[in-house]
Order: C-alpha cells, then structure tokens, then sequence
C-alpha cells in the first residue's frame, strides 16, 4: 500500500527523470537542425555532380569501359549492404524497422550476403536475424566526424572489392520524410557497371547549351566517380542521423507527456491520501473528545 512518503519519493524521481529527458530533447533538436543543414546542402551538391557525370557521358559519348561481369550462378554473386543505424537507444523503431526493411530486401537478392553496420543497435538486431556482420563503425557524432567515417567505408570497400571482384554494394539507412518521421530506403552503391551508367545516361542536361569537360577525360571521370560514391555515403549517413535525432525527440516528447501525465496521479494519489490521514487524525480527536464529555460529570 502506497503511503505518503512512497508517493513523495516517487514525485521527486519523476522530477528529476522529467529534467533529463527536457535535456536530452534539446539535444536532439539541436542537432536536427546541424543535420538537416547538411542533407539540404549535400542536395545540391550531389545534384552538381550527377550532373557532371552526365556531362561526360554526353561529351565523349562512349560505352563504359568497366562492365559487370555475371557470376556463373546465384550461389557465386557476393551482396555486402552497408547499414546506417544507432548506437544509442531511446530512439522507438528506429532500428527496428531498419533490420526489417534490410531482411526483407536482402531476401529477395541471389547470393551469399554480408552485413556493415554503422551502430551497435542495428547490428546486435541483424545478428540475431542470422545474417554475418564483417565490419561494425561507431555512429559518428557531429557533422565533422562524418568525413573521417565515410573514407574508412571507402577504403574498406576497395580492398573488399579487389578481393571479391563481383561485390555488389548497397546502402540502407532511414530517410526524413518532407512532414515528419522517417522511411527505411535503398541505393545500389557498386558496381559502376551499364546499370549504373544508364542511370545517368536518362538524366536530361538542364539547358539547351552542350556541355564540354576540359582536361584529361579519365582522370575527369574518376574525379567525378569519387566524388559521387563520397557524396552518396555521406548523404545517406546525414539523413540517418537527422532521422535518429527526429525518432529521439519524438520519443523524449512521448515520455515528457507521459511523465506529466504520471506525475499528476500522483500528486492526486498524494493529495487524497494526505487529506484521508487529516480526516482520520480529525476523526480520532472528535472521537477522543465525546469520550471525555462523556466520563464527565453533569
């Protein structure tokens, strides 16, 4: 049975619980905002280089040189999927839907399949749904620490490459939607194969003036490609972390809304329970006192 000291102590814990999650939500609308600056700016900027690719294309109007080759059978073609997740908590099924979309695309793709995690959250998941993790990297945690991330990947997806020539590469990560939330999403990274090429090859020039690359056109192109295989990990790592930030503040604006509505039972609980008290000390002195009009003489 509760008792007015239980309650009071519980009170004060809801108290201080409520003060952490004030400052863990600003944390995460803080960085939100750092996030976000990014992704927009990133737009652009993929968009200038999609961009130069397609000009290069138009410009030397040659087939690529470097073309997949198919493997002999569905057991011999390698799938590496390289995921985006968390490695803190709090953030509702922020990685959970993640692991989910990643099973479910990764089923319906011949071959043997491999895992890099960004996010010890995410990985402990896709352990326990069977599949092998070959490369674990820590969540970076500013907009700074990206860079240094996204160029381990690529040199770790180089050497993977040149071992295993038919690699193929896919990012998985959760994207902000334009209102709120966020959606598990895709991208083929490797290889740079036609199907690849033909991506950029439908693109339309955005004006009526041909484009022209000056310089060495392979060492352009390489430019171009290196530039773009950087830009669409860095891209995808910023959209996760702003929808990591997103899932965290909604969960902290749930349990603030929560904790409001615990502690108002119990400041109700403790207000009845305190008020029962008075009318039992109330009642016993009544009580006590026709009793003593009653011993007395008239």
């Amino acid at each position: 049975m509760e008792t007015l000291e239980s309650l009071r102590r519980k009170i004060e814990v809801s108290k201080d619980i409520k003060s952490v999650v004030r400052t863990m939500k600003a944390m995460a609308a803080s960085n939100i905002g750092q996030y976000e600056k990014a992704v927009n700016s990133l737009d652009d900027y993929y968009s200038t280089v999609t961009l130069g690719i397609v000009a290069y294309f138009r410009n030397n109007k040659i087939e690529m040189t470097s073309k997949k080759q198919e493997p002999k059978g569905k057991e011999d073609n390698l799938i590496c999927a390289i995921v985006f997740g968390s490695d803190q908590g709090l953030v509702g099924q922020f990685n959970d839907s993640l692991a989910d979309f990643v099973s479910q695309s990764l089923k319906d793709l011949p071959g043997k399949k491999e895992i890099w995690t960004i996010g010890e959250r995410v990985q402990l998941i896709l352990s326990d749904a069977g599949f092998e993790i070959s490369k674990s990297f820590s969540v970076p945690n500013s907009v700074t620490a990206i860079t240094p991330l996204i160029r381990d990947i690529l040199i770790k997806s180089e050497e993977s490459h040149e071992k295993e020539p038919l690699k193929e590469f896919y990012i998985f990560h959760n994207k902000p939607n334009q209102r709120a939330g966020y959606s598990p999403v895709s991208k083929r990274l490797l290889p740079l194969d036609a199907k690849w090429k033909q991506e950029f090859v439908e693109l339309k020039w955005t004006t009526e003036k041909f484009p022209q690359v000056i310089g060495e056109t392979s060492s352009v192109l390489s430019a171009l490609i290196s530039e773009y295989l950087f830009v669409s990990l860095f891209r995808a790592c910023a959209e996760s972390l702003a929808s990591e930030n997103a899932s965290r503040l909604s969960a902290m604006q749930r349990a603030e809304k929560n904790i409001d509505e615990l502690q108002d039972d119990l400041s109700s609980m403790f207000h009845r329970l305190r008020q029962s008290s008075i009318d039992e000390e109330l009642f016993d002195v009544v009580s006590g006192f026709e009793a003593l009009n009653k011993d007395l003489p008239k």
